[in-house]
């Protein structure tokens, strides 16, 4: 989605929040609820469902309950949309009020033992009892067995996967590389020197939008896509970095701030304070050749195009070795779940059923431009022209690490790209030692 956030604003927004989260979570393990969605063995009755917004994933959503409603015309679905700056207060309200059935959660995910104290929110609210177990439910069958194993908590299912977003690509303008003999870059040397041939023809490379910083993060993310190329060197890495055998100033954590600014540097004039949501009709424009985005924004994308040209997405080949830059990473987007305090189970049971049947499946994956989290789904043009890239499911940096509640804002992601030229007024090696000295600072 284009709003998506990098795990670690979690921590900060989690210092305001805590108490009222903690409430929340105590408030729904203690209570149970009489489910009155039933009436002759079929669902009825209000279904509150609650996500977070964007305009292509509501879409499908209520493309999704049109059809629900005709199936079940006795079941009321209210929809409810929240813009994901106000989803965590929303949801959290009305879980302590009860009038939730079915729900958006994020970050489920295990935690791992280094950062047992840096849980997410959803996940703590799982371990608390404060969601259905969907373990044993029928239609968990027809998702993509590595994606249920990276959302499960203690082996269990809480949430149903709706699709998978990738953001470690790169946007590009098959034009503009056409008409000045540029190829598909593979490896970093290759993509320097892209970026170079375009500048020598007065082309701007990139678009980027920073205005609320976290785009800004993607080129980050990219980078440690592939610098990291698996899960198991990310992971190992986030590891390290919590039991201080790594340090954040080391030569290849100090790389990732470097390509990140090379992307930041060459980007548009005035992206520092560029809004996310010019950069599609930037795009199109011709205003630059590439943009480091999600996949989440091609539906966007596409219709600001409409056809003036081809476009393309290739992973960011931030390392020499072309088999390092080969897949791109992602996650899983927007889980949804029923509370413990669910007044119609029957319900938002029926509905995830419902949602998770393919031909209903489909129609929400049109809509809303994810890529599937079921096998042998029919996916867009777009969707296919990148399989060779998603043929193996690689999460992203910000699914596997976590932030440390206690270390300092300069460590969060923990690569502080926040603080680089233009955004900031640091060097890589400067805000590198920002970032050491801050998660030092834990303790």
């Amino acid at each position: 989605m284009a709003t998506m956030r990098l795990r670690g604003n979690a921590a900060i927004r989690r210092l305001f929040a805590g108490v009222a989260v903690v409430a929340t979570i105590g408030v729904l393990a203690a209570c149970s609820s009489t489910d009155a969605g039933s009436s002759n063995g079929e669902p009825s009755g209000k279904l509150q469902l609650l996500v977070s917004s964007s305009d292509a994933t509501d879409a499908g959503f209520r493309a999704v309950n049109d059809a629900f409603k005709k199936k079940y015309p006795a079941v009321d679905v209210v929809f409810s949309t929240v813009s994901n700056d106000n989803y965590p207060a929303t949801k959290s309200s009305r879980l302590t009020a009860g009038n939730l059935d079915l729900f958006v959660v994020k970050g489920m995910t295990e935690t791992p033992t280094y950062a047992k104290d840096s849980a997410t929110d959803d996940a703590r609210l799982a371990a608390a009892g404060g969601l259905v177990d969907l373990t044993k439910e029928s239609f968990l069958k027809k998702f993509t067995p590595t994606l249920l194993a990276s959302q499960a908590i203690d082996g269990k299912q809480y949430a149903v996967p709706t699709g998978v977003s990738y953001y470690t690509g790169v946007f590009y303008n098959k034009k503009i590389f056409a008409d000045n003999g540029l190829a598909v870059p593979t490896t970093w040397s290759q993509f320097t020197t892209v970026v170079d041939a375009l500048k020598a023809k007065g082309v701007t490379p990139f678009g980027l939008g920073g205005k609320d910083s976290w785009p800004a993060g993607l080129p980050m993310l990219a980078s440690v896509a592939s610098l990291y190329p698996t899960a198991a060197d990310k992971q190992q890495l986030a590891e390290n970095l919590w039991t201080n055998t790594a340090k954040l100033t080391d030569p290849t954590e100090v790389k990732v701030l470097q390509q990140t600014e090379y992307v930041l540097q060459n980007s548009q004039q005035g992206a520092a304070g560029a809004d996310y949501t010019t950069i599609p009709s930037g795009f199109a424009a011709g205003d630059f050749a590439m943009t480091v985005d999600g996949t989440w924004d091609q539906p966007t994308i596409a219709a600001a195009v409409a056809g003036k040209f081809d476009y393309g997405y290739f992973p960011f080949p931030g390392s020499d070795k072309a088999a390092d830059n080969a897949l791109l990473n992602g996650k899983t987007e927007l889980q949804l779940a029923i509370p413990s305090s669910a007044k119609n189970k029957t319900a938002a049971l029926a509905w995830l059923d419902f949602f998770s049947q393919k031909q209903n499946y489909e129609l929400f994956l049109g809509k809303s431009g994810f890529s599937p989290a079921q096998p042998d789904i029919s996916t867009s043009d777009f969707l296919q022209s990148i399989g060779q890239y998603t043929a193996t499911y690689q999460p992203a940096w910000d699914q596997i690490w976590f932030a440390n509640n206690k270390a300092g804002q300069d460590a969060v992601f923990p690569f502080n790209y926040p603080a680089l030229t233009p955004l900031g007024s640091d060097t890589p090696e400067q805000a590198a030692q920002a970032a050491q000295k801050a998660w030092t600072a834990a303790g």
